[in-house]
């Protein structure tokens, strides 16, 4: 292949399909490049992202001991601190069974197979069925 194309009025048939191959393919490669290196940067992104993220988390569930230990503090000014972590934990248990709780009627009320969709293919069916037997 020529290094430098001829103009294209000087160019044959042959020639000119052989530059367009060529440029073609060379610009699929360009542009799957141009995409990989789209991706890399999103996912890079993506990433730091997700690792803010889990450290928020963290921080928060931090945050949510310190609350804790400042109930227990604050209670053990009235009663012995036992007694006070004592009735920390059980407002905390009391808190995670109801959020139990909740959850599972949520669950429960959740199903496997989407409903609606499903009757809704089943009538069509049936229509498809009777309109066939009407012809």
């Amino acid at each position: 292949m020529n290094p430098e194309p001829k103009p294209a009025a000087e160019a044959s048939i042959s020639e000119l399909m052989t530059q367009l191959a060529s440029q073609t393919s060379r610009l699929a490669r360009d542009e799957m490049r141009l995409a990989q290196k789209e991706f890399v940067e999103s996912a890079k992104h993506a990433g730091i992202g997700a690792g803010l993220f889990s450290a928020a988390g963290l921080v928060a569930v931090l945050g949510l001991g310190s609350l804790v230990a400042a109930a227990i503090a604050a209670l053990s000014l009235a009663l012995p601190v036992w007694a006070a972590a004592l009735i920390v934990a059980v407002v905390l248990f009391a808190a995670a069974g109801i959020a139990a709780l909740v959850s599972k009627k949520q669950l429960d009320q959740a199903s496997p197979t989407p409903a609606m969709t499903v009757a809704n293919v089943k009538q069509d069916i049936h229509e498809i069925k009777d309109a066939r037997h009407d012809h």
